[in-house]
């Protein structure tokens, strides 16, 4: 029997095929906020995930407090894909370890993204700071949303920008990384401020 030539199989696509830009994102934040959940919420593609089991080692170093059901944690990366703008945009999507030891591992991640969403959890808003601290170091515009977890306290978001010393004009949000439209949107905010910055931008002062 004649084997199949090869330029008659269907061709694997990939991407859609309107898509003009590409971009590198980073899902960054705490230990726990949620960024593995959220880039599989918003993912075309099955996310690459790479964890561990939480074993009594992480006892005394990692904050379980208020995290009862978290029985893995990303060591490496989480990684997914969405198309934005009606297919025009591909946004890579690059979900950072939380603990403050992977912190090399952060450094790596951010090289050469176009931006960040940096999520936080309102129990633990001083776990941001390392993280938003890092990014301007490396000059790497981000966006803020807040995880709306369940029994999470709410606080109007003139006071979480106070408390995190966010700059006027860093977009901050809320979402529910459980919720495919709450990610996107938080996504097309980062890409409209990135898209604002685009002609003038004045460099980020690292935070002290």
């Amino acid at each position: 029997m004649d084997s199949a030539n090869s330029s008659d199989q269907p061709a694997l696509s990939y991407l859609a095929p309107g898509v003009t830009r590409s971009a590198k994102i980073v899902v960054a934040g705490a230990f726990g906020v949620g960024k593995t959940t959220f880039v599989g919420s918003v993912s075309e593609v099955t996310p690459l995930r790479m964890e561990e089991p939480i074993t009594e080692a992480s006892i005394g170093v990692d904050d379980l407090r208020g995290k009862p059901h978290k029985t893995a944690t990303t060591v490496a990366m989480d990684f997914g894909r969405i198309h934005l703008l009606g297919d025009r945009l591909v946004l890579y999507l690059f979900g950072t370890p939380g603990q403050t030891r992977f912190r090399p591992l952060w450094e790596g991640l951010t090289e050469g993204a176009l931006g960040a969403v940096v999520l936080a959890d309102t129990r633990d808003l001083d776990g941001c700071h390392e993280v938003l601290s890092l990014l301007e170091e490396q000059q790497t515009p981000y966006a803020v949303a807040i995880n709306v977890f369940p029994d999470a306290p709410r606080y109007p978001l003139h006071e979480i920008r106070q408390a995190l010393a966010l700059d006027p004009d860093t977009p901050l949000t809320e979402c529910d990384a459980r919720d495919r439209r709450s990610c996107v949107f938080s996504l097309i905010t980062l890409v409209e401020h990135l898209t604002t910055r685009q002609v003038s931008a004045p460099l980020v002062e690292p935070r002290s």
